[in-house]
């Protein structure tokens, strides 16, 4: 088996196949306490698990007591765990390993919330981010991809507080031993790497869109929430369409706090997603495709480890663009292709073109997965599809590689060559073509890609014709802008105009306070349209848009935000000591990943 530079527990032996978890949600102590029962083949002398923060007071193995003991704390993996078996389990024999383990308050996957925090200001809320090596922190486990399991897990929480998970509901009770407390019983049956393992705990409500889907959220925001997703069914059936059935029953939306730190994260049965989609007008729609699209590419065929995380995300960023396609039409699905093209240029223009974390498949020996995280995988690996795509004979014949490919892999973790491979053998017939593509470049070269597919410039051309002309306007040519220049645009497009513009020289300050005076942008709750506009701002050097950016950057804390604007308040030399002031500031009650990022990005990481 190959190894996971990134888990103690890989090779992976003595597999993991069910979990079952029992545990408290501890408000005052910020912790999660209980036990988790692992079941485990005995194929090895010793079970090996990961753990990080994490408290463990005894050891059972198929009921009896058992000798347990820690190895050497490293930076970012944690600690392995490791736990003898006993010698009259003969080799190969199933062993029931049971925990009782305790979280950290400083534990890298949750994030507790105190009521003030919350939007009903009443109750307090935890949630749980595990991808890419965060499960560890909240109990002992096989973490690492390569390992899939059912968990079933009885959650004791506050009687007034709801609590969901990454499975399918089963049901409440009186917790017996709290009568203040009620337990909360979920059911997981398809197997699922650790990664996918959530909770959620609050004063959550829900709304039911569609046959299979409830929206969660605080009462607050529930309403616009469900006006929001109200496309859920339709994307789910193109999905099911596009890629095969839907094996995991519930496709339920969970709208987490502002300091969410993903657009969305895909756990099974229960989609997590950031309020800052909430724009109004389902605009922002296209995330929710994407997660629901890795209910096939990343939950049924998973990466065995994050060095082939574009299997999962490149996959998914294309499935996701095709349900846009069938949803908004062809050119619609172009549009959005160029503008991850442009994302690209955007990433690779930060991180340089040498850099190996630009690399299609990386390495990760010694490499924490969240620092090397980028849209490289996303959008790297959706071109290499994209290019093959028209390299093989079009949208139709390329997607029923796609559904042969999660036929052939479901239920499996793989690597890039077992990708490789099932290409070659699903198109025997055209191994010449294959072997036309620069292979070691697509997959081991940094930087872009050594092809650029084509697009349809339809929906684009306005936003090229607009930015340009802002880019080549003398300081005469301002009066020519109004806000008709815009009355034909989509918010689509108005994202594409000012990413455009994000990827030249800055404009003068004159240019973008025209721009504020005829477009009003300043006025725009659009997070992804505040987010290019306040970064356009502050690197034409406006000092009156650095109060704005600081705001965003802290009032939500989306990583794809608030990274950047941090980022480019620091490198303006009127707002760097802010930037660092406000940062400290926020650092406690910001999520433990973002923090972290962030103050790599302000060179404040102790």
């Amino acid at each position: 088996a190959m190894a996971d530079p990134s888990s103690f527990s890989s090779p992976a032996c003595c597999l993991t196949r069910h979990l079952y978890l029992r545990c408290r949600a501890d408000f005052g102590a910020r912790a999660l306490r209980g036990t988790v029962a692992l079941t485990a083949r005995a194929e090895r002398e010793a079970l090996v698990l990961d753990t990080r923060d994490v408290q463990v007071f005894k050891v059972t193995v198929n009921g009896q007591d058992a000798q347990f003991a820690f190895g050497e704390k490293h930076s970012f993996k944690g600690t392995p765990l490791e736990i003898p078996f006993p010698n009259e389990l003969r080799r190969g024999q199933e062993a029931i390993v049971e925990i009782s383990f305790e979280s950290s308050p400083q534990s890298s996957a949750l994030q507790w919330f105190t009521p003030e925090q919350t939007s009903g200001k009443k109750h307090p809320f935890l949630f749980s981010q595990c991808q890419a090596i965060h499960c560890r922190s909240i109990f002992p486990c096989q973490d690492t991809p390569a390992v899939k399991l059912t968990y079933y897990a009885e959650i004791s929480v506050p009687k007034e507080l709801v609590a969901l998970m990454s499975a399918n509901r089963d049901g409440e009770a009186p917790d017996p031993e709290d009568s203040m407390h009620k337990i909360y019983r979920f059911s997981q049956h398809v197997p699922i790497p650790c990664y996918l393992f959530a909770l959620v705990v609050g004063a959550l409500e829900s709304r039911k869109i569609g046959p299979r889907t409830l929206v969660w959220a605080e009462k607050e925001l529930v309403d616009k929430s469900a006006y929001e997703f109200s496309e859920a069914e339709a994307m789910l059936k193109t999905a099911e369409d596009l890629a095969g059935p839907y094996v995991w029953g519930q496709y339920d939306l969970l709208v987490l706090p502002p300091s969410f730190p993903y657009g969305g994260m895909e756990n099974p049965c229960l989609t997590f997603v950031t309020p800052t989609l909430l724009a109004g007008d389902r605009s922002l729609s296209n995330v929710i495709a994407h997660e629901i699209s890795h209910s096939w590419t990343g939950n049924l065929v998973t990466n065995k480890t994050w060095e082939h995380f574009w299997l999962n995300e490149g996959h998914t960023v294309y499935l996701e663009r095709r349900i846009g396609g069938r949803l908004f039409g062809e050119q619609f699905r172009h549009f959005q292709a160029l503008g991850g093209w442009r994302e690209l240029q955007n990433t690779i223009n930060t991180l340089g073109d040498k850099n190996p974390v630009t690399d299609l498949v990386i390495n990760l020996d010694e490499v924490d997965p969240d620092v090397a995280y980028s849209s490289v995988p996303y959008e790297k690996g959706f071109a290499l599809l994209f290019y093959l795509e028209q390299l093989l004979g079009g949208p139709d014949v390329f997607i029923g590689f796609l559904k042969a490919y999660v036929q052939q892999f479901a239920y499996k973790s793989i690597v890039t060559e077992d990708w490789k491979n099932f290409l070659y053998s699903y198109f025997k017939d055209k191994v010449d073509v294959l072997d036309k593509v620069d292979w070691n470049s697509w997959f081991h070269a940094p930087g872009m890609p050594p092809v650029k597919p084509t697009y349809d410039m339809t929906l684009s051309n306005a936003c090229v014709a607009l930015s340009q002309r802002w880019i080549q306007a003398k300081e005469s040519d301002l009066g020519s802008f109004s806000s008709a220049d815009l009355k034909e645009m989509s918010s689509h497009q108005l994202i594409e105009f000012l990413a455009l513009l994000l990827l030249e020289a800055p404009l003068p300050l004159s240019h973008v306070q025209r721009m504020q005076e005829v477009y009003d942008f300043n006025a725009i709750n659009n997070s992804e349209i505040r987010f290019r506009w306040l970064r356009l701002c502050i690197r034409s050097k406006w000092e009156e848009a650095i109060p704005l950016a600081l705001k965003m950057a802290t009032d939500q804390g989306r990583m794809k935000f608030t990274r950047p604007l941090f980022r480019d308040l620091y490198s303006f030399d009127k707002s760097r000591d802010l930037a660092v002031k406000t940062f400290l500031e926020h650092r406690a009650s910001m999520h433990p990943v973002t923090s972290m990022l962030v103050g790599k990005d302000l060179k404040q990481d102790q």
